[in-house]
């Protein structure tokens, strides 16, 4: 398109958002405006999609990380005549598919935005897709603001995009100096960006983000980028073209006070149709899914269940061509090594830094892959805002914390994971998983591949008994009854690592003559309902024990299977109450009273206490 049409494109773009906004009575237009010309120039001469195909493999991917500017995104999919005029005026209303900010109910956009720091993160793993998975020459446009430059997890993008030669990426940064409460850090000053990422390896391009061609040429030197990633450092001006909001403060998030007036102004409506490039042809390769030979392990034996979930992946891998492996630099403690051993190719050293870390595996996934994303459960907590994100994405990833819970002994309370399950509870639509034995984690990180959403898997650090044959099934959803009879006085609930301290009590209970149920809840989210509601009815009374804070965990979850009306038993919640210091992994336990002994004495007080009554 002639740079004529491009600047009244560029209009059309600033009018549709002010209109879209208006219509809603809320939205930020302003900072749509500021990124129009820029929106126009890409749409028009540099984006190849289709978008009658929005999953065609050679698509390009573009990522609006500013996704409060959504007005502009919604004004840009007119114009290429995915949506109409009407659906643009529904922006923000019940039922509408433009929300506030985007999310993949749009069949366009791959990921959710509008935590700001996100989009780069994510367009770093969608990049890796692109050059070491599909190997398909699309290209990955991110186009974020000012302001999330000030984030941390834009840093850690930065540098894995240099450092992995992600040609295929494209940043383009609107600094229109302006965020939300008055001036961004740097305001203006494009070179305070461009020193930065130069610093970490990337090819700069500093413009007027209001002059057309020099967009234009900038894109093209992006485009031709082929080794290293390339940030368009633009120079723009929030609420561009209307005197009332341009440059002023005060003005974001907020329609303009006089949209009729601000059209009129803008030079009035616009109807440019635009006839978006087409991709390459090509087709993706076909992805063998076969069914695994998982690793066995021999009842009565020990193993580290983070050692069978890294023999699982790896056997997993040979089955399936779709499974990929990332990890925080900690793949010889997580056991993600075997399967970096096995298929080099399909694995992703993300070091330490986990918000890249999981939003690589949601960048991966938007490409038809299936991540598997491990560190330690402790530090996953600081890639919570991505894991919260990827829910909204309704990205399909697999989440792997080890080290989880005081057993870990000595290494003291800043390496434990003590508030996982929480964590992973509260997320929308997210299962989670706690296997107690080596076989049992074979079969539960199978059945992650095929679920949907978030998966969560917590495994433990020191050996533990398997108790199980190779054979056995563990749906999602379910449980297991380990010890049951018609004289059980109290039901045991535990998972994992409890699991194992749960059956030395019952068995030293039995000895006194006291007779308890023991169930492995190793499915936390959905938790068995039917199973724990049925031993409720037998005996009256439910301790839970589990390694890890009160809040959230095990406890809760056997608690809100009660919740719909059901009879309430006597619950008992037996957790980590204290603050760990160092210490072996048997002393971590009696200290925390989730050990066997600390079981049997609870049992005990319940069982009397429920007599006398």
């Amino acid at each position: 398109m002639r740079y004529e049409e491009l600047a009244e494109l560029g209009q059309q773009l600033r009018i549709d958002a002010v209109r879209a906004a208006d219509a809603a009575g809320s939205g930020h237009p302003t900072s749509s405006m500021s990124a129009a010309d820029i929106a126009a120039v890409l749409l028009a001469n540099h984006l190849r999609y289709d978008f009658d195909d929005p999953g065609h493999p050679a698509n390009d991917r573009l990522i609006l990380s500013k996704g409060h500017a959504s007005p502009l995104l919604y004004a840009l999919y007119k114009a290429a005549g995915a949506i109409d005029d009407e659906e643009l005026l529904r922006f923000r209303r019940l039922g509408s598919r433009l929300e506030g900010h985007p999310t993949p109910r749009l069949p366009w956009v791959d990921v959710a935005t509008g935590s700001l720091g996100q989009g780069l993160p994510v367009g770093v793993g969608t990049a890796l897709a692109g050059k070491y998975l599909d190997r398909i020459p699309y290209r990955v446009w991110v186009l974020c603001g000012d302001s999330e430059m000030a984030e941390g997890s834009v840093w850690e993008a930065v540098e894995h995009a240099a450092y992995e030669r992600l040609g295929n990426l494209t940043l383009i940064v609107d600094v229109n100096r302006l965020g939300q409460r008055g001036p961004t850090r740097h305001g203006h000053d494009l070179d305070a960006y461009a020193r930065r990422l130069k610093a970490f390896g990337w090819h700069t391009v500093e413009v007027d983000g209001h002059d057309v061609e020099a967009v234009d040429k900038a894109l093209a030197e992006a485009a031709g980028s082929e080794e290293r990633p390339t940030a368009v450092i633009a120079a723009t001006y929030k609420g561009r073209g209307v005197a009332a909001v341009e440059d002023q403060e005060g003005k974001h998030g907020k329609p303009l006070p006089d949209a009729d007036a601000a059209i009129r102004e803008l030079g009035g409506p616009r109807f440019i149709g635009v006839e978006v490039q087409s991709p390459p042809s090509t087709r993706s390769a076909d992805r063998d899914k076969g069914r695994p030979e998982l690793p066995r392990f021999d009842r009565g034996s020990k193993e580290a269940t983070r050692t069978a979930y890294g023999r699982a992946l790896a056997a997993l891998g040979s089955a399936r061509d779709d499974i990929v492996a990332l990890d925080g630099e900690v793949s010889d403690s997580t056991r993600a090594e075997y399967f970096k051993k096995e298929h080099p190719d399909r694995f992703f050293e993300c070091y330490i830094a986990e918000q890249q870390l999981i939003a690589a595996a949601v960048g991966l996934q938007t490409r038809g892959w299936v991540p598997y994303a491990s560190s330690f459960a402790a530090f996953l907590t600081r890639a919570h805002d991505f894991v919260r994100m990827a829910a909204v994405s309704r990205a399909g990833i697999n989440v792997v914390g080890s080290h989880a819970g005081v057993a870990i002994g000595q290494d003291g309370p800043s390496q434990m994971g003590l508030e996982d399950l929480a964590m992973f509870r509260a997320v929308h639509g997210s299962t989670v998983l706690y296997p107690c034995d080596a076989n049992q984690t074979a079969r539960l990180v199978a059945a992650m591949a095929d679920l949907e959403g978030v998966r969560y898997l917590r495994t433990s650090r020191g050996e533990t008994p398997v108790i199980y044959e190779p054979d056995e099934e563990f749906p999602v959803g379910g449980s297991k009854v380990l010890r049951s009879s018609e004289d059980d006085r109290a039901t045991i609930v535990a998972a994992g690592q409890t699991v194992h301290e749960a059956l030395r009590a019952s068995d030293a209970l039995a000895a006194d003559g006291i007779q308890v149920r023991v169930i492995d809840l190793y499915s936390v989210k959905p938790v068995d309902v039917e199973t724990l509601n049925d031993a409720a009815g037998a005996t009256g009374c439910i301790l839970t024990v589990e390694d890890h804070h009160p809040e959230g965990g095990i406890g809760d979850a056997v608690a809100d299977a009660f919740a719909d009306g059901r009879p309430v038993p006597r619950l008992v919640r037996l957790a980590v109450r204290n603050m760990p210091a160092s210490a072996t992994p048997e002393e971590q336990m009696r200290a925390s009273g989730i050990d066997a002994e600390a079981i049997s004495a609870a049992v005990k007080l319940l069982v009397e206490r429920v007599v006398v009554r």
